[in-house]
């Protein structure tokens, strides 16, 4: 499938975030999401918004559904939520804070028929910043649950991973070594 454009790119993420905020537990996150969506809605010029959304329609990454008072609902397919998924893991980050002094550790063991989804979240990972210690364990300084949490359920490998916060570690100067740049 070709690369969408980038307002088309938003208004996917957009129609995401629409049903994050059906999946969302608390009165905070609510919130926050609601008001990245219209932060990122503001982005997106109008000229030219019947365009886009005829593309998606056409891409079949969008479907549409006449109300009976006129208006028109767009609704993401399954298609067009594992699209908009794509862009959103290929722009996160863990955001950068103080560090606590614990690490964050992602184990795991996925069968050799899982190799591309295993070797995919190894990319990941390294991406973001974490550091090997092993082949199926990898270490971050900083808080990143709500992030792995995603990427394990976009590459379906829920039963295979673990994450957990360490407290110590026996190569802790090797980490904090490793890591100086970002948590000093």
């Amino acid at each position: 499938m070709r690369k969408l454009s980038p307002a088309k790119q938003k208004i996917l993420l957009l129609l995401l975030g629409g049903l994050t905020l059906s999946l969302t537990r608390t009165p905070r996150q609510y919130f926050k999401v609601l008001g990245e969506i219209k932060k990122e809605w503001k982005k997106i010029k109008v000229k030219g918004l019947a365009a886009e959304i005829r593309a998606l329609y056409q891409s079949k990454l969008v479907e549409t559904k006449f109300n009976k008072n006129g208006t028109l609902t767009l609704i993401l397919t399954e298609k067009g939520r594992k699209k908009a998924l794509t862009y959103n893991i290929d722009n996160m980050k863990i955001p950068m804070q103080r560090w606590d002094g614990k690490w964050r550790i992602v184990i795991f063991d996925v069968p050799e028929e899982r190799k591309n989804a295993r070797n995919a979240l190894r990319e990941k990972l390294k991406n973001l910043g974490f550091c090997e210690l092993q082949k199926s364990v990898f270490v971050h300084p900083f808080s990143c649950k709500d992030q792995i949490d995603f990427i394990i359920e976009f590459f379906e490998l829920r039963p295979n991973v673990r994450y957990g916060v360490l407290e110590s570690i026996d190569n802790e100067l090797h980490l904090k070594n490793i890591f100086k740049e970002l948590i000093d």
